[in-house]
């Protein structure tokens, strides 16, 4: 059974304390284990891009389910815990300047796993492209701090997650779900605000995509006078000034772009859309100001929609509703490390037990 639903998630603050940061890697790297040994590293990470599992596992190693931090704290606590374990999954990126590390450590890890230099660049490849998405294609207000590559020898996952004033949103990737990286590529999207975004990767947008190369495979020059304040005559106003025609303020940001980028991606001569996002200084203003002009002039059609999607074991980092039970906490961990050994010896029972709550729990839901 499909679980499924609204998650309003909002945000206050606080910090995860030190004593408790050590625990949240053992428990998880129980829970970790635990799931590849019954069902395998690619299960493992195909639950970590589901928001609702992400969030109550964040919930089940201390935190209260809207405090700040879950998912910096927990994908750091994951790191860890998989870094110390022969479980073949690597997590590479992380907070602010540690998610620029993001290609180094994948190269680092990767070599470890024994994956050669092709699969290695297809996977920064993968890493840089979910960034740029996120970042520059879907314009939601919302800023990256966070990315987090998990991966194997067969299988990613990303979990980035961007602010806004008082906002978070998460952004989740599985490699298993993606058929194109520019055609609404997410496993989900999950913030309690929505937004009335730009939104460049949805499907609707594809003769957009493919008008904005063309733009700039042609000299971008000729751009010019649809980018600039000055007062032309009538037939070469900016389209905002033309008389007759407006368009709301609030769904049609001001076409603005660095005309300078945009003769540097003509130079390169993008063969497709993913080659055109790629090129360094491609950023929201290039693409967006490449998405208007391709609207307004050549009639492809653009999307608004937002794609964003609208749980205490422990206790809470905060102390509520309750302070974390350390013992309690550390009978958590042995209980799984001991499942964990038992069931690599042929002792089922408590896997099966495990699994049955699993049940009761999705049938009652």
């Amino acid at each position: 059974m499909q679980i499924s639903g609204i998650a309003e998630l909002p945000l206050h603050g606080g910090k995860c304390p030190k004593r408790l940061f050590p625990l949240m890697v053992n428990l998880s790297q129980r829970i970790c284990e635990l799931i590849v040994d019954e069902y395998g590293e690619k299960e493992l990470l195909r639950r970590l891009s589901d928001p609702y599992w992400f969030q109550a596992f964040g919930c089940v190693l201390g935190f209260d389910w809207h405090s700040s931090g879950l998912t910096t704290t927990t994908t750091g606590a994951l790191k860890e815990a998989l870094k110390n374990t022969e479980l073949g999954i690597g997590v590479a990126g992380g907070k602010g300047k540690a998610s620029r590390k993001t290609p180094e450590e994948i190269m680092q890890i990767g070599d470890k796993l024994n994956l050669n230099e092709k699969k290695l660049q297809k996977l920064i490849k993968a890493s840089k492209l979910a960034a740029k998405v996120d970042n520059s294609l879907l314009q939601d207000g919302f800023n990256l701090y966070h990315h987090s590559f998990f991966f194997t020898k067969n299988s990613w996952c990303i979990v980035q997650q961007g602010m806004s004033e008082d906002y978070a949103r998460r952004y989740h990737w599985l490699s298993s779900n993606l058929k194109n990286f520019l055609n609404e590529p997410h496993s989900a999207i999950v913030c309690d605000k929505k937004t009335k975004p730009l939104n460049l990767v949805a499907k609707e947008v594809r003769e957009t995509q493919k008008c904005s190369v063309d733009l700039v495979r042609e000299n971008p020059i000729h751009l010019k006078k649809y980018l600039t304040r000055k007062k032309f005559s009538i037939a070469q106003k900016k389209l905002f000034e033309f008389n007759g025609f407006s368009m709301p303020r609030d769904h049609f940001p001001e076409i603005s772009a660095d005309l300078k980028v945009l003769m540097e991606a003509y130079e390169k001569q993008p063969r497709n859309y993913e080659e055109l996002v790629l090129i360094k200084g491609m950023g929201q203003k290039n693409l967006r100001a490449l998405a208007l002009i391709s609207h307004l002039i050549y009639g492809t059609p653009l999307s608004w929609k937002d794609p964003v999607k609208y749980s205490f074991a422990h206790g809470g980092k905060d102390g509520w509703p309750y302070p974390v039970n350390k013992e309690k906490y550390r009978e958590s961990i042995e209980f799984l490390k001991q499942a964990v050994q038992e069931a690599r010896i042929g002792h089922k029972e408590k896997i099966k037990a495990l699994k049955r709550i699993d049940n009761f729990y999705r049938i009652k839901v």
